[in-house]
C-alpha cells in the first residue's frame, strides 16, 4: 500500500521544515535539503530525526 498523497503534501521534514519526496521502492521518504531518508516502516512514516538515514547510504544499500 502506497503512502496516501494527500499525507505526503502536508508531510515535511522535523528537521529543517522542507517538502519529502517519496523514494522510487516507495520505502522511505527523501528531504533533498538535509540529504536524509526518513524510512516508511509497515506504511508509517517514521518521521523522527535519529531514525534518519544518510542519502547516500541509503542508495548505496540500494534501498532507493
Amino acid at each position: 500500500m502506497a503512502i496516501n498523497k494527500e499525507l505526503l503534501d502536508i508531510l515535511a521534514c522535523p528537521k529543517c521544515k522542507n517538502e519529502l519526496k517519496l523514494t522510487q521502492k516507495e520505502n522511505g521518504l527523501i528531504c533533498e535539503k538535509c540529504k536524509k531518508v526518513y524510512p516508511i516502516k509497515e506504511d508509517i512514516p517514521i518521521l523522527l530525526i535519529e531514525e534518519a538515514i544518510d542519502l547516500d547510504k541509503f542508495e548505496q544499500d540500494g534501498e532507493s
